[in-house]
């Protein structure tokens, strides 16, 4: 199996190289622009890894994950989706490049896991759901069937979105919030039912 090369050496970082190393990774190096011991050099420094590894980027914030997963693909990089072994994934499910699906989870029948997309620790994704590019569906989200989450948006820890509901690019949806309707328009979108903060 080829290195690994995490970009993204904090908390986040670390989860995925748990789950790489339950994937069968044993060489694992960190690139991060931060002042982090352990890492092996900036993010930039990945031209020299990038003949003889996979990478993944280990970032939350949906933006920055995008660009630099893009740099990485431009440049022809091999980019690595690691699924941790105790999530539950349906057998049609389909998930795209630079994903994580992290310890917990469940991806039903019929979900679309696009590239870069965070699933992160027991949340759920039922049937025919589609999660666009780098989108990141927090800690103990729920989305029920058929939910369309486009691009950048971040679901919040523990929100809960109905069936049926179409999710607007570039949107962070608040802790806890219930999503009952479609959203949109961008923006912050917090409460029971959830509103936009204005």
């Amino acid at each position: 199996m080829k290195k690994l090369v995490i970009i993204g050496a904090g908390g986040h970082g670390r989860v995925i190289a748990d789950i790489a190393r339950l994937n069968g990774y044993t060489d694992i190096v960190f690139l991060d622009d931060a002042d982090i011991p352990c890492v092996s050099g900036k993010v930039c420094d990945y031209v020299n890894y990038k003949d003889s590894s996979s990478f993944i980027v280990a970032i939350g914030n949906n933006g920055i994950r995008e660009r630099i997963q893009n740099l990485l693909l431009d440049d022809k990089c091999e980019i690595a989706t690691l699924v941790h072994p105790n999530a539950v994934i349906g057998s049609d499910v389909e998930i795209g490049v630079g994903s994580v699906v992290m310890a917990g989870v469940v991806i039903n029948a019929g979900a679309k896991i696009k590239n870069g997309v965070i699933i992160n620790t027991c949340s759920s994704v039922d049937h025919d759901c589609v999660i666009e590019d780098y989108v990141h569906v927090s800690i103990g989200a729920r989305l029920a069937g058929t939910v369309h989450v486009q691009e950048r948006t971040m679901i919040g820890a523990s929100a809960t979105v109905i069936n049926n509901i179409s999710i607007c690019s570039d949107c962070i949806i608040g802790a806890g919030a219930v999503v009952v309707k479609d959203i949109t328009e961008c923006g912050t979108y917090v409460g029971v039912p959830a509103g936009r903060i204005k």
